[in-house]
């Protein structure tokens, strides 16, 4: 059994770029971003599965700009197999966010029904969401973040949620069967066949800080969603959540989930990919992970878990294996479910992972615990990691290194 660690509380401070008034700056750019739409037409907007900071509001404020045009909007879930593929599963994961016909004074119209589109010419079928082809407009929110597969002219963001969120579940298996090449290369190639539609009236982009906060919108006619897109990825990277160090004996998480990283935990924070042929990222460099918990958010979604070596109890209780089962054989990254090994709570989780790294004095173990991937600029380290980063100045020593458990085995909380 090891020794128990003391871990001190510190804050890793980022540059921190934050909109205060997202109504405000979502209304300005409606205001000036040309746009034309027939008096009364139906457009629909696409909402995704993702855990983005202030979205209820952000498509509240949509929804408002939108009628203010004279147009009836309306909501779909673009988010591919999420929610069980199921149609009511799709809406209970917007119901989640706050965006329910009620909240955002429109209708929801959830559906996995799909619409094939000309393909010709490209690798796989091309297909979207039944309500959206027939709208006469389509306004996609999402944001542009970095992908937790690869990294390429476009990631994470409107131009993969214009294919394989609104294509559904069966866009979603057509695309991911084909891997990483899928996301990387064919993705883009049936966007730019989908925008070329004229489908596709507007593209509103969010981009986040290290903070989990919004830094910025920006509204995009659909014709320019391919340019600016490829722009706003890289000031996406900039702002990426990153550990203060790279080398790492452990690293707890206390929760992974659908609503943190479409991997449960952002692969950029925690340098694995776990995808078969694909290079492992050269940091951060961490022999051992535990997970504490799963997020309600997920509704039983554990993809991401085989990402960890040890989970709790805790996680285990709230696996849905079908949910979690639906999106990983859509995705085909079979090795991101593969269950770790459950223990009662923290702190023999810890314990199994410090045998596992090997035969490191207590005092001498590199240990960091996060609250989960988006959230890493309040942390706890163990004394040697406190020990090299004190001196720099975008650390600051919140509490001293105490113990890490209480009594009843679970972590001591952050707050």
């Amino acid at each position: 059994m090891s020794s128990m660690p003391q871990l001190a509380r510190i804050a890793y401070e980022r540059p921190r770029p934050v909109l205060t008034d997202i109504p405000q700056a979502v209304s300005q750019q409606f205001a000036t971003t040309p746009m034309a739409f027939p008096a009364g037409a139906e457009v629909a907007v696409a909402v995704g599965s993702r855990g983005i900071a202030n979205l209820a509001s952000i498509v509240r404020t949509t929804i408002r700009e939108l009628k203010a045009r004279g147009v009836e909007p309306f909501i779909v879930p673009a988010m591919g197999s999420h929610g069980g593929a199921t149609d009511q599963g799709q809406a209970d994961v917007l119901a989640a966010y706050g965006i329910t016909p009620t909240e955002m004074g429109c209708p929801v119209r959830s559906s996995m029904e799909v619409v094939e589109l000309d393909s010709t010419g490209l690798t796989t079928p091309a297909y979207m969401d039944r309500h959206a082809f027939h709208a006469e407009g389509i306004v996609v929110i999402n944001r542009i973040k970095p992908h937790t597969d690869f990294h390429g002219r476009f990631e994470s963001g409107l131009v993969k949620m214009i294919v394989i969120g609104l294509g559904k579940e069966r866009q979603a298996f057509a695309m991911h069967r084909h891997g990483v090449h899928g996301l990387k290369h064919l993705v883009p190639q049936t966007a730019e066949r989908i925008l070329a539609l004229g489908k596709i009236s507007l593209g509103l982009a969010v981009i986040e800080n290290a903070y989990d906060e919004t830094a910025k919108v920006e509204l995009i006619p659909g014709h320019q969603i391919l340019e600016r897109e490829s722009v706003l990825i890289q000031e996406a990277h900039q702002h990426l959540p990153r550990l203060p160090v790279d080398e790492l004996d452990i690293l707890g998480v206390d929760r992974l989930g659908k609503d943190i990283s479409g991997t449960g935990m952002d692969t950029n924070v925690i340098g694995r990919i776990r995808i078969p042929g694909q290079p492992e990222p050269t940091n951060p460099r961490i022999k051992a992970i535990w997970v504490g918990d799963l997020t309600s958010a997920s509704h039983g979604n554990a993809t991401g878990m085989g990402l960890a070596d040890v989970i709790t109890e805790r996680f285990r209780s709230k696996i849905d294996l079908a949910v979690t089962a639906t999106n990983i054989v859509t995705s085909g990254f079979l090795e991101r479910a593969k269950q770790p090994i459950a223990v009662p709570h923290d702190r023999a989780a810890f314990e199994l992972c410090h045998r596992a790294v090997g035969p490191v004095p207590i005092d001498q173990l590199r240990v960091a615990r996060i609250r989960d991937t988006l959230h890493v600029n309040e942390l706890f380290v163990s004394p040697a990691i406190l020990n090299e980063l004190s001196a720099l100045p975008e650390i600051r020593v919140l509490t001293p290194p105490r113990l890490a458990f209480l009594p009843n085995g679970e972590s001591v909380p952050f707050e």
